[in-house]
């Protein structure tokens, strides 16, 4: 799998980012904070080095790059190495499951999301944050796309098509907000947490 190599191989270099990008770092994780509880068993699936799991609580992890798992369990995440379409874990397991700029970089999004159905409890909550392509600062990583180490391979999607897949896999109850506003990311409103989803570049939907 490409994408993993490419994390297997870079992931110190994208660790690094979240220092380098403080700010954006910081919206993000507010955004996600609106709507992560920790309440129950919680697990991020594409835990990556742990950035998130570890600001949000999130105890437990599912990371297909053995580099990135490292650094993850370095922030106490717990880490099983596994693809997030082939969950080593029984049915109604978990009752929320985070994942945070991941589904631009799963092959098939549909398989994804009806494995992450099976492994959550009857009212269990999926919590998506992913890049909006329709944005500001989403078109423009669209565009520099083939000069990145990390988004080279990514397909980003329009909130509306993950709205549609969520509830084509059988979700229901969906909320969103957003942050990341426009591309003067300096600006103090840009990186503000607002409702809904149609300005932000990063957006955080909730499903139930």
């Amino acid at each position: 799998m490409p994408v993993v190599t490419v994390f297997e191989q870079h992931a110190e270099q994208y660790d690094r980012w979240f220092d380098e990008h403080e700010r954006i770092y910081r919206a993000e994780v507010s955004a996600l904070q609106r709507f992560v509880s920790c309440d129950g068993f919680c697990v991020e699936v594409g835990v990556g080095t742990g950035r998130f799991a570890a600001r949000l609580g999130i105890k437990y992890g599912v990371e297909p790059s053995r580099q990135m798992a490292r650094i993850a369990r370095s922030r106490d995440v717990a880490v099983c190495q596994a693809l997030g379409e082939r969950l080593p874990f029984r049915d109604a397991q978990f009752d929320c499951v985070v994942l945070v700029t991941v589904i631009c970089f799963v092959d098939d999004v549909s398989i994804l999301l009806h494995e992450l159905r099976r492994v959550l409890k009857p009212e269990g909550r999926l919590i998506i944050g992913f890049i909006d392509r329709h944005s500001v600062l989403g078109q423009a990583y669209e565009a520099r796309k083939e000069t990145s180490t990390f988004y080279r391979e990514a397909r980003f999607y329009a909130a509306d098509e993950v709205t549609e897949m969520v509830r084509r896999a059988g979700f229901a109850n969906l909320a969103f907000c957003q942050t990341l506003i426009g591309l003067d990311l300096d600006d103090p409103d840009a990186c503000k947490v607002r409702e809904g989803h149609g300005e932000g570049a990063f957006v955080v939907l909730k499903a139930e």
